[in-house]
């Protein structure tokens, strides 16, 4: 099979089960302090596993890696707290829409510290994606197919988006670092950071939750890593950046199908609109022809 082929099933798959991860988190019944901790705990023997049977645990770690991984870990467990709490609060379709802001929390960061220059087409895109965001705030929310705090959970999201693109940015430390490892080191501080503060004293009773925390780290996190990272070794950038949009797509597609949530319309054109100025500013858009040299 091409490479080219197998990274698109590979990416796509990857997405698609990134997309389900609301419906187990919700489904799962679990404060999400004991969800995130869990999703870390599976998570961690699945990437340890898959790191010693690829090799990686030889040779390959050093104070520098574990301290610098361990940093972008902090951030990535932050990330999941406030996401996954944004949820319930204004819905995992609009969460996962306002969450979909992360390319700009990367182009403000590449601005202030690495002096990368904010073109006239970044700025459109980040202008419409600000006017998405403001449809979305705006839309007095339904009580019905809502949970309770909207606009907790329109800041949350956006927090989320916040610290991931704090951990890519420290991750970009990391060049040449195989990425397997990296999620594993990640996961493992998770676990020490939230053990303090997960309810271990009372585990989950019933059998659903136990599937659904273990899908969580196995599924969502092993594997999706593996998917995810193989596939960004074979595809081009922009191949990439189009398929990692069938996220949003299958996450708005689950809370609709398993919650019955419906966006109103000024909800809908919102989420659409930051979704295509993401694609934009992923894929290089260009919204304004260049001048032909005379």
């Amino acid at each position: 099979m091409d490479n080219t082929v197998r990274g698109t099933i590979e990416m796509t798959a990857a997405m698609a089960i990134l997309g389900t991860i609301g419906w187990f988190v919700v489904l799962s019944g679990q404060p999400i302090m004991d969800v995130v901790f869990w999703r870390c705990a599976f998570g961690a023997v699945t990437l340890l596993i898959i790191c010693a049977a690829l090799g990686l645990l030889r040779g390959r770690l050093s104070l520098r890696i574990v301290a610098i991984a361990a940093l972008g870990g902090a951030a990535i467990v932050i990330n999941w707290l406030l996401l996954f709490s944004a949820f319930s609060r204004a819905s995992i379709s609009i969460a996962t829409a306002v969450y979909n802001t992360q390319p700009f929390m990367l182009v403000g960061f590449g601005a202030l510290f690495f002096s990368e220059r904010l073109t006239v087409t970044k700025l459109t895109w980040l202008g419409i994606a600000f006017a998405g965001m403001l449809l979305i705030v705006q839309a007095a929310p339904d009580a019905g197919n809502h949970g309770t705090d909207y606009f907790t959970g329109i800041a949350m999201a956006l927090a989320a988006a916040f610290f991931w693109a704090v951990a890519a940015i420290v991750t970009k430390k990391l060049k040449g670092t195989p990425p397997h490892l990296i999620a594993l080191i990640q996961v493992c501080v998770g676990v020490l950071i939230l053990a303090p503060f997960a309810d271990l004293t009372h585990l989950p009773a019933d059998a659903r939750s136990w599937v659904m925390l273990a899908t969580l780290g196995i599924v969502h996190t092993g594997l999706m890593y593996i998917l995810m990272y193989g596939a960004i070794q074979k595809l081009p950038t922009h191949l990439q950046g189009s398929l990692s949009f069938i996220y949003p797509v299958v996450a708005i597609l689950v809370d609709v199908v398993a919650f019955g949530h419906r966006l109103q319309p000024a909800q809908i054109v919102g989420a659409a609109a930051i979704l295509v100025a993401a694609a934009g500013m992923n894929l290089g858009w260009s919204l304004w022809k260049s001048k032909v040299p005379a």
